[in-house]
């Protein structure tokens, strides 16, 4: 193409953009003023149409949100019945004792307690706001089931869960995937999936440890030291009898009970031989009925063939089927209160961060039982092994409802009333629920899945710094053990504690509420509010307003930076109570 021919493309494409005149008059003519004016007034009004679209659909899917989170379970007899019978128990417990119970809980310190319990981390500004506009006698129950539809619930109990499970170390890479093993059970109980189903799973589980998360409970006991490789028969019974029937019968892997001559080495054993079949084949995890289990067991120089046999109750094993499915079914056996006994106590450890029976995982078969233990139990079995009825059970009794301290500062709570759960009783909190607490606390907006990615990654990463050098307590869930010296300069000196209280508009709440709080008074609420979800003493709101008043630009934020590092070393921060 020559350049003549560049200048007709040229001018033919200029000439189709250009305005044709009208009438042959070799002048353009532009669309009058009033013709802008009416297309500028029909883009106006078809974005207020849209934007009028865009706020009817929040609103109806507030609305549908707000009513699907409604607490139905109020309206329930039988619910309220359960739990004026697990209230009676403990009463008359307490007038036996000749005690009297703490007088309840501020509404926000029950919600503070559910939310790290079931989520690890503190109720959000956002969400003591839309808390606060419940009727007070729904609001529990309103929390319970805004957390339940939280996938922060179903992700962090699956990580407590699988602590029992699986334990917290990596295991055999190329046949382990904790992780993939944990979402599993994130969205089992995201679904409420009933828990007898959900551990059947478990036990019985095959195939591909990737494609099938729950095979992942059978092969972490894989030890590829050993050639063959094999799933550990005894460590799949330890975690069987210790996780779903709250029996330590791994004590006797080694010899008979020499303390009560309860147990005897051949009854952990024989329970563990129903794993014998778990084989790995090229498919994962499947059964070879042809293995055998042998055992060299104490006082005897040869090993002994050992058959399956459950511990106690074998009238509910089945007669027929492979052997792990025969287990799973026992296990879970609506008439083995075993199952149901140590599922109701480990939900109430979670709660409580206190088990109803201790140790949390070895519960005596006969009894007895605290005040209200086998009315929960009952309860359960009834109505299909349903894990969030059972804790919103436990969330409406008196005994998670009272406060743990006495309103009457001449009679302060004994530890006998704690002891018989007359009052709330004081933990400490977990290092993962101490790091949440001060995450979420720097933001006034909840922090969750649907949070911005860079919030998400951002809590993960300090998390999981934090917990590594404040300590992980591992598996042991429920052993309360006292602060350390390091875990204090922690939180005073620590880099999550500065990072999250600096001056920064962007991230930390403690900028934003300095910044945009209309008075001090209200600037010290919000910062109370946001770290230990409950309003200031009028001694501590005159305190730090005090400190507040008439400071600006970065004088204030100092003063807010202060006053939210304070905060976050009392001892009220790191404590349930």
């Amino acid at each position: 193409m020559n350049e003549g021919d560049h200048n007709a493309v040229g001018k033919a494409a200029e000439d189709s953009r250009t305005p044709k005149p009208r009438g042959g008059s070799g002048a353009t003519e532009n669309p009058p003023a009033s013709w802008n004016a009416a297309v500028l007034r029909r883009f106006f009004c078809i974005f207020c149409v849209i934007a009028l679209i865009i706020s009817v659909g929040f609103w109806l899917n507030s609305a549908l949100a707000a009513k699907k989170a409604a607490p139905q379970i109020e309206n329930d007899p039988e619910f309220a019945s359960v739990v004026k019978r697990i209230d009676m128990v403990f009463e008359n417990s307490w007038q036996e004792a000749q005690l009297s119970p703490a007088p309840s809980a501020p509404i926000l310190t029950m919600t503070r307690r559910l939310s790290l319990g079931l989520t690890g981390t503190l109720p959000s500004l956002e969400e003591i706001r839309q808390l606060e506009k419940q009727p007070p006698d729904e609001a529990v129950q309103w929390w319970l089931a805004h957390l339940f539809e939280d996938r922060r619930y179903s992700s962090y109990v699956a990580e407590r869960l699988a602590r029992t499970y699986v334990g917290t170390e990596d295991g055999p890479f190329l046949i382990y995937r904790r992780h993939r093993l944990v979402d599993w059970l994130g969205e089992q109980l995201h679904q409420n999936r009933p828990y007898d189903q959900l551990v059947r799973s478990l036990i019985n589980s095959r195939g591909i440890w990737t494609t099938q998360p729950e095979v992942n409970f059978v092969t972490v006991t894989v030890d590829q030291n050993q050639k063959p490789q094999f799933p550990d028969e005894t460590k799949l019974a330890g975690r069987v009898s210790r996780a779903f029937l709250g029996v330590r019968l791994n004590c006797v892997q080694c010899h008979n009970d020499f303390l009560n001559h309860k147990w005897k080495q051949e009854d952990f054993h024989s329970l563990a031989a129903f794993f014998t079949p778990a084989d790995l084949t090229l498919t994962g995890v499947q059964d070879n009925p042809k293995r055998k289990y042998e055992v060299k067991f104490h006082g005897k120089s040869e090993k002994e063939l050992v058959q399956p046999k459950v511990p106690f109750e074998p009238e509910l094993l089945p007669a027929g089927g492979p052997l792990r499915e025969r287990l799973a079914k026992w296990v879970t056996n609506p008439q083995n209160r075993a199952f149901a006994h140590a599922t109701v106590n480990r939900v109430w450890a979670l709660l409580f961060n206190r088990s109803l029976v201790e140790p949390v995982d070895d519960i005596p078969l006969e009894g007895p039982y605290p005040p209200g233990f086998e009315i929960l139990a009952d309860d359960f079995v009834t109505h299909g092994f349903d894990l969030q009825r059972l804790i919103r059970l436990i969330a409406a009794t008196k005994v998670f409802q009272v406060d743990s301290a006495s309103h009457d500062e001449s009679h302060a709570v004994s530890s006998q009333q704690e002891k018989l759960w007359a009052a709330f009783p004081m933990t400490r909190l977990r290092p993962e629920q101490v790091a949440g607490s001060v995450i979420q606390s720097s933001s006034m907006h909840t922090i969750n899945a649907e949070s911005h990615v860079i919030f998400r990654i951002t809590r993960f990463f300090q998390t999981s710094e934090f917990v590594k050098r404040y300590g992980d307590i591992g598996e042991d869930e429920f052993n309360q053990r006292s602060g350390t010296i390091p875990q204090q300069l922690l939180l005073m000196n620590g880099e999550l504690v500065k990072n999250r209280s600096k001056e920064d508009a962007v991230f930390n709440a403690s900028t934003r509420i300095g910044m945009l709080a209309p008075t001090d008074n209200a600037a010290v609420e919000t910062a109370y509010l946001c770290t230990l979800t409950r309003r200031p003493t009028q001694k501590e709101r005159d305190y730090f307003a005090n400190l507040l008043k008439g400071t600006k630009g970065k004088e204030r934020s100092k003063a807010m930076e202060d006053l939210y590092w304070t905060l976050f070393n009392t001892t009220e921060f790191s404590w349930n109570h």
